[in-house]
């Protein structure tokens, strides 16, 4: 009606040294994530919403598995990051260039691991577990809210059951949450309405310490300065892939995933809470409440 509306991304390529170190990783999510990305084949997804980091999370480990000997295939819609060392390809479906042709090309190439941009269709899926199956290690991305819900996506967009459970290692579910600024940080005691938000009460976070900030000339009056990652890793295990096999539901797999230990994106926010990084209103923000 009253003009056009533009959308900037805004990509820093003159700084690629990416790092898993530093995409906000604790100790034991980490070591996780380096496990996955160790396997010899298979399939490890990160998944999130649009501008949740994951293409950055992904290239910080293909940056940490980028060496002479491996050889590391992309294909990208955009290529965001050009990383020496690897093969990347920009999709094209205007001169027929699409993901599955790329991927199909790719096989014949000999490669070690290879980088889908976005799970879209069932061509894409389907040639995905096609090359995990022939003893590669593919990573890429699907629009999922949370780590288990990433199998159901891909049951609906037509791969069969046991192909998932024979070829998914693991799944990576992220978000970025705003930081609070260094420079006004202040410790608080939220409002009973506000813990309650988070399924919460006063007796539960008692000893608990929150911050926030007050707004400043560094950070703009936001009370915010940089983000940070929330992470909810599901590793699949051999009951995991049963209860794929068995039509188990979502909140089965689920619950599973967190009694092997699996932290949720809303425990994974709570921590940043009371780490002091990061406020109750972006953790609700971010996170869904759980059941």
């Amino acid at each position: 009606m009253h003009g056009e509306s533009v959308v900037m991304r805004l990509l820093d390529r003159s700084n690629v040294e990416l790092s898993l170190d530093r995409v906000g990783l604790d100790e034991k999510d980490l070591a996780d994530v380096r496990y996955l990305i160790g396997r010899p084949n298979g399939i490890v997804i990160v998944t999130g919403p649009t501008g949740s980091g994951k293409t950055t999370t992904l290239y910080a480990a293909l940056s940490e598995l980028n060496n002479i000997g491996t050889k590391i295939l992309t294909a990208e819609d955009p290529v965001e990051y050009d990383i020496d060392g690897l093969c990347q390809v920009q999709i094209n479906t205007d001169v027929g260039l699409t993901f599955p042709k790329a991927l199909r090309s790719f096989l014949r190439q000999d490669p070690d691991i290879i980088l889908v941009g976005e799970i879209r269709d069932k061509p894409t899926a389907e040639i995905s577990v096609q090359a995990s199956l022939t003893g590669h290690l593919v990573l890429t991305t699907l629009h999922t809210n949370d780590a288990p819900s990433s199998i159901v996506r891909l049951i609906d967009l037509g791969l069969e059951r046991f192909l998932l459970a024979a070829t998914i290692e693991g799944v990576i579910a992220q978000r970025l949450a705003r930081t609070i600024c260094s420079k006004c940080r202040e410790a608080y005691v939220p409002a009973e309405e506000e813990l309650l938000e988070l399924g919460l009460t006063p007796e539960n976070v008692m000893g608990k310490e929150f911050a926030r900030g007050k707004g400043c000339d560094n950070c703009h009056t936001s009370g915010y300065k940089g983000r940070m990652g929330i992470f909810e890793i599901m590793m699949l295990d051999d009951e995991s892939r049963e209860l794929i096999l068995s039509e188990a539901s979502t909140t089965a797999l689920r619950n599973h995933s967190r009694a092997q230990g699996m932290r949720t994106l809303r425990e994974s926010g709570l921590r940043g809470i009371y780490d002091g990084r990061t406020t109750i209103d972006e953790v609700v923000r971010e996170t869904i409440a759980e059941d």
